[in-house]
């Protein structure tokens, strides 16, 4: 194994072009410099500088060469982690699955305001269903995921990191006064927990319905509510100043809230998922 203290000496010589110049830069004498040039040459056993009496300036010999790239790397890499400890923070990149039908704007402010505190971390963003979610991470394809799911009993709930209720509103656009069966919707593609609602809920009111409008976007929803292609049934935190809210004495009764639930592959997490964990876990019940 190299002495990384060696390979600094090593690296702080060649980039100021001496053993003065270099010692400066870490702090040695030149005698102590150039010992532990002597000592790494002897740990490899052949020579990576040469030296010339009659100049000032030293020269790399082609064995040096080819260290001198590692020795860089090495050195640079373990100044990061050192770097990185001291100050506390987590680094390393989290995979993170959000629903196609959550909110762009929220999503944003989110990782900004993580970004903001962890700057070391990157995020990895996939959108999808929350069925597709739940099979990346069966995949272990991400790391942790938001899943729109149904409240159900305690005892029957799948595990997770954390939950926070969604209520959902029915809405139509501002110009949508009468809904006569079939009810025009505006909803997102199969497997999507608010159109299995709002099918359900129709149908146990025994109204008629047709797909007006399908889209995997949340704005696609919003916009084609607001430009009264169809009804929808959304979060209350999406309802656009565009929307109106559908009364039950127009047919559509108050339905059971959702609850978007933070799902891991592993109990096991990595302290950059641990991190952003904590902070999805403090913002959301803010929120």
């Amino acid at each position: 194994m190299f002495d990384l203290e060696l390979l600094k000496t090593f690296v702080s010589v060649v980039d100021a072009g001496g053993f003065t110049k270099g010692g400066e830069r870490v702090n040695r004498t030149q005698s102590t410099v150039s010992q532990q040039i002597r000592k790494l040459e002897e740990q490899l056993d052949r020579p990576l500088l040469l030296r010339q009496r009659a100049s000032k300036h030293i020269q790399l010999t082609e064995d040096g060469e080819r260290l001198i790239g590692y020795a860089r790397r090495l050195v640079g890499l373990a100044m990061e982690a050192h770097n990185v400890m001291q100050s506390g923070q987590a680094s390393g990149v989290v995979k993170l699955g959000v629903p196609e039908d959550f909110d762009v704007q929220r999503l944003m402010g989110l990782l900004a305001g993580f970004a903001r505190q962890y700057p070391q971390v990157r995020l990895d963003t996939l959108n999808g269903l929350s069925v597709d979610l739940h099979a990346q991470l069966e995949a272990r394809d991400i790391d942790l995921a938001l899943v729109k799911r149904d409240v159900r009993p305690e005892a029957g709930q799948a595990p997770s990191l954390a939950s926070w209720p969604e209520q959902l509103s029915w809405v139509a656009g501002s110009g949508m006064q009468t809904i006569a069966d079939p009810v025009p919707l505006a909803v997102f593609p199969q497997g999507c927990i608010y159109r299995n609602r709002i099918i359900h809920a129709l149908e146990a009111a025994g109204r008629t319905w047709r797909v007006a409008f399908a889209s995997q976007s949340l704005v696609g929803i919003q916009a084609a509510v607001s430009a009264n292609l169809g009804i929808a049934l959304l979060p209350t935190s999406a309802v656009l100043p565009s929307h109106r809210l559908l009364r039950p004495d127009e047919g559509f009764a108050a339905v059971p809230p959702s609850e978007l639930a933070l799902i891991s592959a592993s109990r096991l997490l990595s302290e950059p998922a641990r991190k952003l964990t904590e902070y999805l876990q403090q913002t959301l019940s803010t929120q």
